[in-house]
């Protein structure tokens, strides 16, 4: 059975999360990926080791199914051998710092110039203007994103959600722009640039934030907890903020991860007060309608948490799902670790690593009838120099030794 993306190359010319994360997905979907790192590696191969003088899980966990070569682009050989690469792949992706490849004499005009049919994706922290060179990390992305300034409780500081949303978030968007952009090779025979902003990512995902923006135009947000509303969102805790109310209401026996995700539709109060022990409520004019229950969202949480407090969240679970009511246990990076469904599923993976042993990542969610995917381990520095050197651009076997001697590879 072949790949989906079986026959395309692509240059990995990514670091630390926000490409790789791109570069892996592709490789997933059955690209060849070529990662290309400096002589002494993707800075991530030795930040947060557990296991000494072996790649860190930061760096195992985003470069799975990839090749790596070593170069040193800043020699004239080592840009000659880039040239080389870049005239044999499909899809180029890198996320230095503006202007990075520029400097080492890779402009779009100049690639464009070795490969008319490459498509060469950037991914930056943000688009042109003021902030183009400032400097991007994760929670950077999601403070001037949209996402930190609507991500906690009223009276509490804006807060980082813990997903990677600017980093892999960004790669997802990348991945998209790049089937984009190959799909549409096929019409014109022509590869393009394709630039992906951090920020631009953030902001996407946080979209009903702005729409609750327009909407504190006309008034006060009923869907929100909040008793008083300014010019701007509020941070709105725990509250879906969509058309149907939802909480994290606690659980036996009270650790910080024993909460069920509960949300009330309207054909779900009946069950849900005689659930509670409560059943009049389902007739009582001051809670029978949504309308009604909006004004106390609160209170109305309060009373399923009085119930949810006296049971385990499995429990909960199950007794919710019984009446179709939309809920789900707060799960651990522990628990999910731990999740058979999540292996059944191929979702929590084990991956062999020739320094590491045996460790836990994150499988492919681009699920495909006709491409299933199988995680590979991810490659040591410099593994495919040979393969991809000799094997691929034709460097004669006495030349590698003397590029590793002069720092080229």
């Amino acid at each position: 059975m072949t790949s989906a993306l079986e026959g395309v190359r692509v240059l990995d010319m990514t670091h630390v999360q926000s490409g790789p994360s791109a570069t892996q997905l592709l490789a997933w979907l059955g690209a060849d990926v070529v990662k290309v790192e400096a002589p002494g590696g993707d800075i991530t191969r030795r930040q947060l080791r557990d296991v000494p003088d072996a790649d860190s899980l930061y760096f195992t966990m985003l470069n799975c199914n990839k090749r790596s070569v070593t170069l040193n682009t800043k020699t004239e050989r080592g840009r000659e051998i880039l040239t080389a690469l870049i005239r044999g792949a499909d899809v180029m992706v890198e996320n230095f710092a503006p202007g990075a490849v520029e400097r080492m004499g890779f402009t779009w005009e100049r690639i464009q110039q070795i490969n008319p049919r490459i498509v060469y994706a950037s991914i930056k922290g943000f688009g042109d203007g003021p902030y183009t060179d400032f400097k991007a990390y994760e929670v950077v992305a999601q403070a001037m994103g949209g996402s930190m300034a609507t991500t906690g409780f009223e009276d509490g500081p804006p807060l980082a959600t813990g997903a990677q949303i600017g980093d892999s978030g960004t790669g997802i968007h990348a991945v998209a722009a790049v089937l984009a952009a190959l799909l549409q090779r096929e019409r014109t025979g022509r590869g393009q640039r394709v630039n992906v902003a951090m920020q631009h990512a953030v902001l996407n995902l946080c979209r009903v934030k702005l729409r609750d923006q327009q909407r504190l135009a006309h008034g006060p947000l009923p869907e929100y907890p909040n008793d008083t509303f300014g010019e701007e969102v509020p941070r709105s805790g725990n509250a879906s903020g969509g058309g149907q109310p939802g909480w994290a209401v606690r659980c036996a026996p009270g650790g910080p991860n024993d909460y069920v995700y509960v949300i009330v539709q309207p054909q779900g109060w009946q069950p849900m007060s005689e659930l509670i022990g409560r059943p009049e409520l389902a007739a009582d004019p001051e809670w029978a309608s949504p309308e009604a229950r909006l004004p106390k969202l609160a209170k109305m949480f309060q009373l399923i948490e009085e119930w949810t407090s006296t049971l385990p969240k499995w429990q909960v679970l199950h007794q919710l799902n019984s009446h179709n009511i939309p809920c789900g246990p707060i799960l651990s990076p522990k628990e999910i670790i731990e999740d058979t469904s999540l292996a059944d599923n191929d979702m929590i993976v084990e991956v062999e690593h020739p320094q590491r042993g045996t460790f836990t990542t994150v499988g492919n969610p681009l699920k495909l009838s006709d491409s299933p995917t199988t995680i590979t381990t991810p490659p040591l520095l410099g593994q495919h120099n040979e393969d991809i050197y000799i094997g691929e651009l034709g460097l004669s076997r006495a030349e590698l030794p003397q590029l590793k001697e002069q720092g080229v590879i």
